[in-house]
């Protein structure tokens, strides 16, 4: 997979030949427009960068890559599926919830976590930046600037579910399924006869109590 900016000189053309040689265009860390992003999306792209985030802001005469959800340029039996950050700090829940309703079958859960992901709060280094666990955020040190998140997919599970409403079954598919389907991996995303035995058991609350990767129990609460 590669993030583009549809915007840039030559991007159509990098568009077609990624997408020839097998690789999944995602539209995103861009300001184009409509136009822009639909153009992309006829020659092969299929995905955009967490939704709403590193992207022009959403405007009624051109909704930007965000337009790309209820687009009639999108070419026929073609779905774009789009990324978000539920983790309750990077989108407003009506955005989730907006984006949600227009294109449910395109929605595809993302953490955007970064190595501080389970760390205890305080300083800890990125790269060559430090930056700062507040709570949920994760800050450039001395800023208010977000950089990155230190959600895991359960989280952003619940979350989901919780500002959207949407049935446990559209929640876990969001996480799964959407993420296999785009990226072209029919083993994996669901419980069919024939595919990769790599699921994980969730309690009532959408809490994991265990992992499994090829069948084998690798992780379970408690443990």
């Amino acid at each position: 997979m590669v993030t583009l900016a549809p915007e840039l000189a030559s991007s159509q053309s990098v568009v077609r030949e990624l997408c020839k040689r097998g690789v999944t265009v995602s539209l995103g860390h861009s300001v184009a427009n409509l136009s822009q992003a639909e153009e992309a999306v006829q020659h092969g792209a299929s995905f955009i960068t967490h939704l709403f985030n590193a992207m022009l802001p959403f405007h009624h005469r051109d909704p930007g890559i965000v337009g790309l959800l209820t687009s009639d340029q999108v070419p026929a039996g073609r779905t774009v599926y789009y990324g978000m950050i539920a983790d309750g700090i990077h989108t407003n829940p009506a955005a989730l919830r907006i984006a949600h309703r227009a294109h449910p079958s395109g929605l595809v859960l993302v953490t955007d976590a970064i190595t501080a992901m389970g760390l205890p709060q305080g300083r800890h280094t990125l790269g060559q930046q430090v930056i700062e666990i507040q709570g949920l955020h994760a800050y450039v040190a001395g800023t208010k600037t977000l950089c990155g998140s230190i959600a895991t997919m359960d989280m952003c599970v619940r979350h989901f579910k919780q500002a959207s409403g949407c049935s446990v079954e559209e929640a876990l598919e969001a996480a799964s399924l959407h993420a296999a389907q785009l990226l072209g991996l029919s083993r994996k995303g669901n419980l069919d006869y024939g595919s990769d035995a790599d699921l994980i058991l969730l309690d009532d609350d959408l809490n994991v109590k265990s992992t499994f990767i090829s069948g084998e129990e690798v992780w379970r609460r408690g443990q």
